[in-house]
């Protein structure tokens, strides 16, 4: 190229990036800074959810210590929603679909701004998925910080967290408690900002993300009011600064071993059936593959080493006082359970950042149980499949004490449907609830049934009575409860065939989801079947109705 081109090119380029210059200029930026690195703050800083009410502190700690790092940082907001507030209502259809929002607005800020790298802080569950969805997509350098969980309450010597009020819902509408009690049990359930605090979504998705090598170590089970939390987004921030430097991208970390290391710690923590669906379409962003019937591999080897709510004793900040995710991986890592070559953002590999953890649990706590007395010997997630369930179904099968079941369905077009029977007495011992038309489609968005579910467990039917649906469940759900049946009812899944009275299998040892009738009776009943219109047709809920896929592949948009 000759002088007079190369200075052509020159002063095209400068004037092309004046007017840039002039815009950042406005922000706050300084002749100097034009050099540095940007680097984005992805802040899901709001008041409508205790889960994210902190985010703010947490971000502005991390703003200064990227300046301090040599960049320039710039925040901007992203949405979040309420799973537990806008639970058991229409509101709820919107949970999953903010997963896709927020991966989508991450994308479009970093990308329309040619940010280098990326710090996002998140609290409630669509946060932590949504965050990670971006992070594949965009692949620059990126961490995420969560923003803690939540403290437990407490209240005639126990601990409460949100599902406790949702079950002394069911408590009540029994005739278990009096009004009283239960005013006394919302008014302590939730007495700090943070997370829902037991191994429900949104801990599970921290810890998920912890286990990818994705966050700091520790990071994921530390409650949100604490100093530790603050200085953590800190020290991520300076850590993002020097991943940016060494060129350390998420898809060198986000791989099959990362993605096969996330089941095996799910499994060992008892973590939320939603893990299946959310690492699903975490893995088709980063262009790794996995399949349902992986967590079912990886269930058969793993235990589960913790005894966590929703099904067990203790809440996420007991796990963190007893070693937290970095102790379980350990012990995980040292039976083989594990890739200890697996990259972090760190810069180290998994072996290498728990070299110093203890192989075995301490002694003095019992939240984390020693490798050879686990809660249970295998893992509590399992995939289900039959003739109603073909793509498959997800359940936790582990401590109920009913493996098997088999009872007449009673069917419900909807979630209201099924909890005002519920409330009315209507369900029986021996009963299969059948929710469907709830369904990434059908729904749409997939709402979560802890309403139904917690009411049933607060009615004491927990252990007798079974629940099927197309719809998710909380993270706080247990019990015989399977969700993600896939096909959906919507789309002319066998779900959508059953009737009232119908005997149908729930077999959590054999792994079968079975509507007990002939092929030939469910060919004849495919074959008069149709299509319902859909229940939105304008709007946010109808264009995800129209793009989203299966449950079974992660309930994903592109």
């Amino acid at each position: 190229m000759n002088t007079q081109n190369k200075r052509s090119n020159a002063i095209t380029e400068g004037v092309q990036r004046t007017p840039n210059r002039a815009m950042l200029r406005a922000v706050g930026f300084g002749d100097e800074d034009f050099q540095k690195p940007i680097i984005g703050i992805a802040n899901g800083y709001s008041t409508i959810t205790p889960c994210n009410l902190g985010l703010m502190a947490l971000a502005t700690r991390a703003e200064s210590s990227l300046r301090e790092s040599g960049a320039m940082p710039q925040m901007f907001g992203t949405i979040t929603v309420s799973d537990g507030i806008s639970m058991g209502t229409e509101g709820m259809k919107y949970s999953l679909v903010s997963r896709e929002v927020i991966a989508d607005s991450i994308e479009t800020a970093v990308s329309a701004q040619s940010m280098d790298g990326v710090l996002i802080i998140g609290g409630c569950d669509k946060n932590m998925p949504g965050a990670m969805i971006a992070i594949a997509r965009m692949n620059i350098p990126s961490i995420f910080v969560y923003g803690g969980t939540i403290k437990a309450g407490h209240h005639k010597g126990k601990d409460l967290t949100i599902v406790s009020a949702f079950e002394a819902v069911g408590e009540f509408s029994a005739g278990r408690i009096d009004e009283q009690e239960l005013l006394e049990v919302e008014r302590k359930s939730c007495p700090t900002a943070g997370s829902c605090g037991g191994m429900y979504t949104a801990n599970t998705m921290s810890s998920v993300i912890e286990a990818m090598g994705m966050s700091l170590p520790y990071s994921s089970t530390m409650a949100a009011p604490d100093k530790e939390k603050a200085d953590s987004a800190a020290e991520s921030a300076r850590v993002l600064a020097e991943a940016l430097k060494n060129n350390i991208l998420p898809k060198q970390i986000i791989t099959r071993k990362a993605f096969e290391n996330a089941i095996a710690v799910i499994m060992a923590i008892g973590g939320s059936t939603n893990a299946v669906l959310h690492l699903l379409a975490m893995a088709h962003a980063a262009d790794v593959p996995l399949t349902i019937d992986d967590f079912e591999e990886i269930r058969g080897r793993v235990p589960v080493l913790c005894d966590l709510k929703p099904s067990g004793k203790y809440v996420a900040t007991d796990l963190h006082k007893a070693g937290g995710i970095p102790q379980v991986m350990k012990m995980l890592l040292v039976n083989g359970l594990l890739h200890g070559d697996a990259l972090t953002i760190t810069g180290k590999t998994i072996a290498e950042t728990l070299a110093n953890v203890p192989a075995e649990p301490r002694t003095d706590q019992d939240v984390i149980r020693p490798f050879n007395n686990p809660v249970y010997k295998h893992g509590h997630l399992a995939i289900l499949k039959g003739n109603l369930a073909t793509e498959g179904a997800v359940a936790k099968i582990t401590g109920v004490k009913n493996p098997v079941i088999t009872g007449p369905a009673r069917v419900f077009e909807s979630e209201e449907e099924s909890m005002k029977a519920i409330l009315d007495g209507s369900i029986k011992s021996g009963d299969i609830l059948v929710i469907r038309y709830e369904g990434p489609k059908g729904g749409p968005g997939m709402r979560e049934m802890l309403s139904p579910t917690s009411a049933i467990i607060g009615a004491g039917l927990g252990d007798v009575v079974g629940l099927i649906t197309d719809g998710r469940f909380s993270g706080g759900t247990y019990g015989m409860v399977v969700g993600h049946v896939a096909p959906e009812a919507f789309v002319g899944g066998a779900i959508a065939l059953v009737q009232e009275g119908d005997s149908i299998t729930i077999d959590a040892e054999q792994r079968l989801l079975q509507l007990n009738i002939t092929d030939e009776e469910l060919e004849r009943r495919r074959a008069a079947w149709k299509p319902r219109e859909p229940r939105y047709t304008r709007g946010v809920l109808a264009k995800y109705a129209r793009v989203v896929s299966s449950a079974s592949i992660g309930a994903v948009t592109d």
